[in-house]
């Protein structure tokens, strides 16, 4: 069945909050990385060179992946809307995080946000059912968010 909920657990409103605030942070300073720009490409179907969008997201997905990872690795468990609301990640046992366990984190986060909608809402939507409030994210680090 697993261990016992640690005391202290962070609430799901003040998390969904802090998600919230930092995803409008990762947002604005993501923002001048993620432009359109327009490139020419064959269009077979029509026998000429077609002008068509090309979205720049990689560099604002490095950015997002940084923004969580070093903050949860250097700043307490933290990232900007974490400490505004009170919260932290912490392993299971109650320590410190570690590096590698932030990076796991945001790994599996942003693999399961790149899966179209259901990977995001399956991630939070864990949350909801978990005696330990544990997104799958923090099942596969072994963390959970708890009150700073």
């Amino acid at each position: 069945m697993g261990p016992p909920p640690l005391p202290g657990l962070g609430g799901r409103w003040r998390r969904l909050f802090a998600g919230i605030l930092d995803w409008i942070i990762v947002g604005i300073v993501s923002a001048p990385f993620s432009w359109t720009s327009w490139d020419y490409a064959w269009d077979p179907s029509k026998g000429v060179w077609d002008r068509y969008p090309v979205q720049h997201t990689f560099v604002a997905a490095v950015v997002s992946f940084l923004y969580y990872w070093l903050l949860h690795a250097f700043w307490n468990g933290q990232t900007l809307g974490k400490k505004l609301f009170g919260l932290r990640v912490v392993r299971e046992t109650g320590q410190r995080i570690t590096v590698g366990q932030a990076a796991l984190r945001q790994l599996v986060a942003a693999v399961l946000w790149a899966i179209c909608c259901v990977g995001a809402l399956v991630d939070l939507g864990w949350i909801l059912f978990d005696p330990r409030k544990q997104a799958v994210h923090d099942k596969a680090a072994k963390t959970v968010v708890v009150d700073a």
